[in-house]
């Protein structure tokens, strides 16, 4: 069971990461940077909502991260069909054409597929205890 546990959380990690670095590259784009200084991003307005709504999007895979290390299997089963397609809308929602951010994107699904496979097929039947002798 701990190699399915550690193989989720790995795989969460993956996609924080590209989450964070499809942000990052997106920086390095000075037409980019002009807009977020004008206070949008690729057409829509940054405002304090959009920010908080953010901070709970991208805080999802970071917590999965430790959940699927240390809920009970059939928890993080449960948590892990609802973090999985709730981050799969965050990325194609606040998504971008721009060609990184569409690889990056790309893993992220792809990784996002794994895990909810993953957790689907992973035993979640209590652990049975042999009698000692």
């Amino acid at each position: 069971m701990s190699d399915v546990r550690a193989r989720l959380s790995t795989l969460w990690i993956v996609v924080m990461f590209s989450m964070l670095y499809a942000d990052v590259l997106s920086f390095l784009n000075a037409g980019f940077l002009r807009g977020l200084m004008a206070g949008h991003a690729e057409g829509v307005p940054v405002t304090p909502l959009l920010l908080v709504g953010s901070a709970v999007m991208v805080e999802i895979p970071i917590v999965m991260v430790v959940l699927s290390l240390v809920l009970k299997p059939a928890m993080t089963r449960r948590v892990t069909l609802v973090a999985v397609p709730l981050t799969a809308a965050f990325i194609i929602g606040g998504g971008s054409a721009k060609p990184h951010y569409l690889v990056l994107a790309a893993v992220e699904m792809v990784c996002l597929a794994v895990i909810l496979r993953q957790a689907w097929r992973m035993d979640i039947s209590p652990a049975v205890s042999r009698p000692a002798g």
